[in-house]
């Protein structure tokens, strides 16, 4: 193999070493059965194992092994190490070769699959089209599909962000988890998750800030409170910028301008790499949450007239925020944005490729499975998806399940038209490359002042002017600093492919005779401290300097801070140098803007994001990273040149300002501003009127002397006169000798019970009501007053999946334990998280003799219907029990109802080797429709045979491909299959709790079974106590949740959380007590 210079020696070795080595190299081609390789008529095992078997190998670790081979005297001995070493080199090239393989028929599988989606898709959306529409969508998709020139969208048809819209005043949530992040100091580089991301993030925070129409940003994070960071990482708060004035000069308030939140969530004294966190991310959701509607409510008051100011959008980057962002935009119905930063779905085909871990390797080692499928659940949520370049759209988006570029154009076609997508939906990528802030840099007007400088710096570096620090470590290195500096910035990873740039740099004597070269590699102090990657990049770097003799024309510093980068670049443009990228692949290159700002011509790879920086700015050339004389070449030409270096020059100056962060943050707006807003629309009449704002502000004052003074009723025990007015009017009138302020508030409601408890008494509606309601009608739920909420999800079914008997009995041993403490029962309520429509829910509560108007809500459908028994709002004219009409509206986001109904009849029918559907007739479908448990928001099937049934990945990917965005699950025992809207489910409509009524998640205790349906994970994780009682449910449906090779259990749910906790013998109400005050304290000490 070129340029491994042991493999001659190596391959000698095994010549000379006798009949023993030789015997291993016939016996290895031997093994390949249908491969031969010959020369010239005779097997050539040395040209076989250089040509076909060492070049696929990496070398690294065999080279170390040779070179303790070689070091053997003893003949014997080292000619059955070099047999050994040939067998390695042999198994290891089989498995690649069988992994490759692996790899080409899935990829070949995933494309037919895609190609068949996208045909199903357009069949069915083309229905309802009349002819000629039919034809336009078939010409778009096949159009799509013939190669054409890419043409550039313009964004000139929206309206550009201005500041027209400096009277808005946006709310911007952006969410960025991993890596220790703060505004100033930042320690890029301390490890991997700390790197230019963490960067980015805070300046778009500041940028976004300081936009006109923008009023505060938040940038959350983790709060770290470790030993092992500093303890800035552990403050809750950290203010970025004060934010922008008024061009009237008045300050726009407090809560102005943009801020780190650092949210706690997981091991409270840990810092976790970024595939440690994953189990913990619903912890993070409900916090952010809590901070989320406090901050809506205070900038409600100060500008949104004193309604609240919903975040204008959610912004996630990287994988774990996307996954947040989307249950955090799911819960507040706000638009998210996504950013992927790096892709897991590329790193996986880049790992399997090199074929030295397997599938399953890489998932332990990365958590890769889990991140892919928060990447996949990011496109179900986002609006918009925020590239770099367009490489990145084509070919690594291009791999999801959730994006296909050919479905999102014939999508985007009907939408103008104005003709139904039937719920199908392909989120928008646009290109937005990174901002700079360029504030800092100092670009001299005429560039030939630095030859000038440079007069004074004399043959040993020293000068008689001060000069940065940095440029005196550089040119210690040089023996003539004076000449064009070729400068490479990056870490000393494998992919920067720095090896080849000094290769290219040592064998073109012309450039070493022209030039110098710096290396700027990261920071060490040890090589043999540094990773294995790192370390065998800069061991390889040493050996090719001394090799070609490069002493005094190579710089490779051990350390530089970040404040020195500027510097860096502008002793290389003091120079008339360039600047050289020469990765292997280049997602983006921020260093080329970097440069090209201080007045670098650049010489970059073709591969990624270079392209379209090139495109923009013009200041350089592209090369082929693999070929090493075009490298030289090209640096040659840039620098030999002065005419094509000024003119390179003079272009990256004139047109950086396409990457400043104003203009990045104006074409941010712009595309956000284009998405489909909204925010949460229930009637704003219900705690915000006059006397709901009186009856707060008095529940408030009452809280505080209720030890005292009060005792309220909030449990349902004792009826209130007016069901929106729990107190009683004897227990108000103590209060009335306190505060004047307090007093009229207490008239004013007094005098409303006196006025409308007659009517109460008289309204002949409360005997239609009386078998759901009780005897009284509250006009809101009693959620809002709760503090406490206890949430039974226990899903106890039989084989028909008809509820069982111990259900019933657990709920009333709940009651039991609860009722047991008079004060926690005073401020505690109740609901059932079921999977049964709302009839057969209130059967069951019929047959166990339990009033519905003993729960304060109701989930119902597997969380697509709420119910609160006993209010007006779901009480319809004829005295039935109704859903909540504002949660039907808060989840109906990208859901289409018949989409999904035709498209997971025709996924479970059954299927051919090929994976073609038996369309002859019903019979053959494993499903069956259960008409009874659907409703507007679910689906619901019934399965014949559970051991037929596709898991719910499966289904998920396939709808996916087919544009459908929404929650499947299996439930009552693996007996009914439902699918509800993207927005709904259980958990979720506990956050709707929250966000509607007001009661913090993390005050809810969960009752859960060891098992249950295939969303009893995401009933386990978040930050609300979880109680599993044992023994009560024996089988459930999350066999069917995953196929094998996907995420795992720990990847959701934590397994050392203290907010989990178990029941121990005989389910009674006492163990469930001591459960449920085990919780409390643990969370308490958290």
């Amino acid at each position: 193999m070129a340029g491994n210079e042991w493999i001659n020696g190596y391959l000698e070795a095994i010549l000379d070493s006798g009949a023993a080595a030789g015997g291993g190299e016939q016996r290895g081609p031997a093994a390949a059965g249908a491969v031969s390789f010959r020369d010239r008529g005779h097997f050539n095992p040395a040209k076989y194992f250089v040509e076909e078997v060492v070049t696929g190998v990496d070398e690294s670790d065999l080279h170390k092994t040779w070179i303790k081979v070689v070091a053997t005297r003893n003949s014997r001995e080292r000619s059955s190490r070099l047999e050994n070493m040939c067998w390695r080199i042999w198994h290891l090239t089989r498995k690649k070769k069988q992994l490759e393989w692996e790899d080409f028929q899935r990829l070949t599988k995933r494309r037919w699959e895609r190609e068949q989606g996208r045909r199903e898709a357009t069949e069915d959306m083309s229905e309802d089209l009349s002819e000629g529409e039919k034809g336009d969508t078939v010409g778009e998709l096949l159009q799509s599909e013939t190669p054409r020139k890419k043409i550039q969208r313009n964004i000139s048809d929206l309206q550009l962000w201005s500041d027209d819209n400096k009277g808005k005043k946006l709310y911007i949530v952006l969410i960025s988890l991993h890596g220790l992040v703060r505004g100033e100091n930042m320690e890029l580089g301390r490890d991997s998750d700390t790197g230019g991301q963490v960067k980015y993030v805070v300046e778009l925070a500041r940028a976004l800030s300081m936009m006109p129409g923008v009023y505060r940003v938040d940038l959350f994070t983790r709060q770290i409170s470790s030993p092992d960071v500093d303890w800035s990482y552990g403050e809750p708060a950290e203010m970025l910028t004060s934010g922008s004035y008024e061009p009237e000069g008045n300050d726009l308030g407090e809560s102005a301008g943009a801020y780190i939140i650092r949210i706690p969530f997981g091991p409270r004294n840990k810092y976790l790499r970024k595939e440690l966190l994953w189990p913990y991310l619903q912890e993070f959701v409900d916090g952010a949450l809590a901070h989320i509607l406090n901050m809506s409510r205070v900038l409600g008051e100060q500008v949104g007239g004193g309604q609240p100011v919903w975040p204008y959008v959610i912004h996630g980057h990287y994988a774990d925020a996307g996954d947040v962002a989307a249950l955090l935009s799911g819960a507040l119905n706000v638009p998210m944005v996504l950013t992927g930063h790096s892709l897991g779905r590329n790193k996986l085909e880049q790992l399997l490729k090199q074929g030295r871990m397997s599938k399953e390797d890489i998932n332990a080692t990365y958590r890769i499975m889990r991140r892919i499928e928060a990447e996949e659940l990011s496109l179900d949520a986002a609006e918009l998806v925020i590239t770099s370049t367009r490489q990145e759209i084509d070919e690594q988006w291009g791999l999801y399940d959730g994006f296909d570029v050919k479905l999102e154009r014939v999508l985007r076609a009907r939408a103008r038209r104005g003709v139904s997508c039937h719920g199908r939906y392909m989120p928008r990528m646009v290109v937005i490359p990174p901002g700079m802030d360029f504030s800092n840099v100092v670009v001299p007007e005429d560039s030939t002042e630095a030859d000038g400088d440079f007069e004074l710096i004399g043959a040993d570096g020293a000068s008689l002017k001060s000069i940065p620090p940095i440029w005196s470590e550089v040119m210690r290195f040089l023996t003539n600093p004076h000449k064009p500096m070729i400068l490479a910035l990056s870490r000393p990873d494998p992919k920067k492919n720095i090896t080849t740039l000094v290769k290219a740099f040592g064998e073109c004597r012309p450039l070493r005779e022209l030039a110098n070269l710096t290396l700027i590699m990261g920071n060490r102090d040890d090589i043999d401290e540094m990773s294995g990657g790192n370390a065998s990049v800069l061991t390889t770097v040493l050996k090719l300097i001394d090799k070609y003799d490069l002493y005094g024309l190579v710089a490779f510093p051990k350390h530089h801070k970040q404040s020195d980068v500027p510097e860096i670049y502008r002793l290389a443009a003091k120079t008339k140098g360039v600047f050289i990228n020469p990765a292997l692949v280049e997602p983006f290159g921020l260093t080329l803007i970097e440069a090209a700002a201080h007045g670098l011509p650049m010489v970059a790879t073709k591969n990624g994001g270079p392209v379209d920086i090139h495109r923009a700015l013009n200041n350089g050339l592209l090369v082929d990273p693999h070929d090493q004389k075009a490298i030289a070449d090209a640096l040659l030409k840039l620098v030999a040149e002065k005419n094509l270096w000024q003119e390179c020059r003079k272009n990256g100056l004139r047109n950086i300002h396409l990457f400043s962060w104003p203009e990045h943050c104006r074409t941010y707006l712009t595309r956000v501003a284009a998405c489909r807003m909204r925010h949460p629309q229930w009637k704003t009449d219900t705690p915000t009127d006059g006397d709901m704002a009186i009856e707060e502000s008095l529940g408030d004052s009452l809280t505080d002397v209720q030890e005292s003074s009060l005792r309220l009723s909030v449990d349902g025990e004792k009826s209130s006169l007016n069901g929106s007015l729990e107190y009683d009017p004897v227990d108000l009138e103590k209060v009335t000798t306190g505060d004047p302020e307090l007093q009229d508030q207490v008239k004013k409601i007094l005098s409303k019970i006196k006025k409308q408890a007659p009517e109460a008494k008289g309204a002949d509606s409360s005997k239609k009501l009386s078998d759901t309601s009780g005897p009284t009608l509250n006009k809101y739920p009693l959620l809002r007053r709760r503090r406490r909420l206890f949430v039974i999800a226990l899903d106890c079914y039989n084989e028909k999946g008809a509820p069982e008997r111990k259900m019933l009995r657990e709920i009333q041993e709940v009651f039991r334990a609860v009722r047991s403490d008079s004060q926690l029962s005073r401020i505690s309520g109740f609901a059932v998280s079921t999977a049964m429509p709302i009839s057969e829910t209130l059967e069951l509560l019929k047959l166990g003799k339990i009033p519905p108007t003993d729960f304060d809500a109701l989930i119902c459908s597997s969380g697509s219907e709420v119910y609160y028994p006993g209010t007006a709002q779901c009480m319809d004219a004829d005295g039935k029990l109704c859903a909540d009409p504002d949660y039907a509206t808060h989840i109906e986001y990208r859901w289409g109802y018949d989409g999904v109904k035709r498209t997971i009849v025709k996924l479970m029918a059954t299927q051919d080797a090929r994976g073609n559907a038996n369309k002859t007739d019903n019979s053959s479908s494993n499903i069956g429709e259960d008409v009874k448990s659907s409703n507007a928001y679910c689906v619901s099937f019934f399965i014949k045979d559970p051991t037929k049934a596709k898991p719910v990945d499966e289904l998920r990917q396939k709808l996916r491909m087919r544009g459908l965005r929404c929650h499947v699950m299996y439930c009552r025992n693996s007996t009914r299959l439902q699918v509800i809207p993207l927005l709904a489910s259980r958990s979720q409509a506990l956050r709707y709790f929250f966000v509607r009524w007001g009661l913090n998640v993390m005050n809810m205790y969960v009752i859960l079974g060891e098992r249950g349906d295939t969303d009893h994970e995401e009933l386990m994780s978040g930050s609300h106590k979880t109680v599993i009682v044992k023994g009560v449910v024996e089988k459930g449906s999350d066999e069917l949740l995953r196929t094998a090779g996907s995420y795992q259990k720990e990847d959701i749910v934590p397994e050392d959380s203290p907010l989990i906790v178990y029941t121990n013998g005989e389910p009674k109400s006492e163990e469930i007590m001591r459960a449920l005050k085990e919780a409390s304290k643990a969370a308490s000490r958290m």
